[in-house]
């Protein structure tokens, strides 16, 4: 079995909304076993869907569409699909009753708009939809599966937890498939390839390594397709890694769902250890980083934006002497901001970071990209200087991720 993605909408042809439906789709149909083959947008017009959905049939065993299945007149995805399908749009009482109990429950009145939400395809299976009142809705023509699902993500996603996800389970027979991804920091991609080769050239046929590369991180996505026993797989894939490990192990930093902030948390647990941050060119997204995860505030004290010289000063004990001497992304300034956080916030360690994230503000000696970073612990300060390149977005995620990378391995010398 494989599968097709249409998305349905023009504000995702005129990019005003990212399609991240799809990603999340190809990514649990991949987790299934069933490769999708084709992504497709296509606007809101009858005959740009109806087209679509042909030629998808053509194609793919499974279409699955979001998207236009709203209450206002510019979504004609149900009529679209009576018409495909030859069938009627009837009020649903299941769905009715659905409606209206979702939307009593969050205090809000039912109105005639809300209840047109209940109109479906008179011949279609029901998908229920917890989130919000537009049902998911599955069809079936000459041997094809046809599923239809709301375009807001949440309600998708629902839809796809709730109910659907178990139902492709039970009604189609699903080769077994496993990932497991390797997270790695150091080494970029063509490099990681060179060192690899080997590895990867003696690879089982049914195992397949994909480079997944983004800022800082590069992860390395073993993918297991069997005819038999997924224990069998499972065993055959650790065998791979353990073999990976003794080729790239100091570079691998963690595995499948780990996050760095995550990772770096639970070492300051286990140090018993607190920590605070003083950012410049990163904005606040060291601090935004550590505090996403749940529980952070047993460990983490606080952070100061100290973006421009005077605030460096005030609030960090920077010397202003060494600012005009220096400059503000130095070394020497760089440690101060990180032992003036220590000390302000009374933390175990303390992060740092000064840089010119650009697109302007760079020189010969300092272009744009050089960054410095300093952690700070009650015996010593380090530091270290990057130069990340010329574009604004990267380097601040790039500052981040690098500052991170930075603590982790300061803190893995006090285990």
């Amino acid at each position: 079995m494989n599968a097709e993605i249409i998305t349905i909408g023009d504000e995702i042809l005129i990019g005003q909304v990212v399609d991240t439906n799809s990603a999340f789709l190809a990514s649990e149909l991949n987790k299934l076993g069933i490769p999708v083959i084709q992504i497709t947008s296509v606007s809101d017009r009858m005959e740009k869907i109806s087209d679509a959905l042909k030629m998808a049939s053509d194609r793919a065993d499974l279409i699955i569409c979001t998207g236009g299945l709203g209450p206002t007149s510019d979504d004609i995805t149900k009529q679209t699909l009576a018409e495909y399908f030859n069938t009627r749009l009837v009020v649903n009482p299941y769905a009715v009753d659905s409606i209206r109990a979702l939307l009593e429950k969050r205090g809000v009145e039912v109105n005639d708009r809300n209840l047109k939400q209940a109109e479906l395809p008179e011949y279609c299976e029901v998908l229920h939809n917890s989130a919000g009142t537009a049902q998911g809705m599955w069809f079936v023509k000459e041997g094809k599966q046809y599923i239809s699902l709301p375009g807001v993500p949440f309600e998708m996603k629902s839809i796809w937890y709730e109910e659907l996800e178990s139902r492709i389970k039970e009604r189609f027979p699903l080769p077994p498939i496993q990932h497991f991804t390797i997270l790695t920091h150091g080494v970029p991609e063509s490099m990681m390839a060179d060192r690899l080769h080997d590895w990867e050239t003696n690879l089982p046929a049914n195992l397949k390594l994909a480079y997944l590369p983004s800022p800082g991180i590069l992860r390395l996505r073993i993918t297991g397709k069997s005819a038999g026993d997924a224990t069998a797989l499972k065993a055959q894939i650790d065998e791979e890694v353990a073999r990976l490990q003794s080729v790239i192990g100091s570079h691998i930093f963690g595995y499948n769902d780990d996050k760095l902030e995550s990772i770096i948390g639970n070492l300051l647990k286990q140090n018993h250890s607190t920590l605070s941050t003083a950012e410049s060119c990163t904005g606040g997204m060291i601090s935004a980083m550590i505090t996403s995860i749940p529980g952070s505030s047993e460990y983490f004290k606080g952070g100061l934006i100290t973006y421009s010289n005077e605030v460096k000063t005030s609030e960090l004990s920077v010397s202003p002497y060494t600012l005009i001497i220096n400059g503000a992304v130095s070394q020497a300034v760089v440690e101060q901001m990180a032992d003036g956080a220590r000390s302000r916030f009374g933390t175990d360690y303390a992060v740092a970071v000064s840089g010119i994230a650009g697109p302007d503000g760079g020189s010969d000696e300092k272009p744009v990209g050089t960054t410095w970073i300093a952690i700070a612990t009650k015996k010593r300060i380090i530091s270290d200087v990057y130069k990340f390149g010329d574009e604004r977005g990267r380097n601040i995620q790039k500052a981040a991720i690098a500052a991170l990378f930075m603590l982790r391995k300061e803190l893995l010398t006090c285990l």
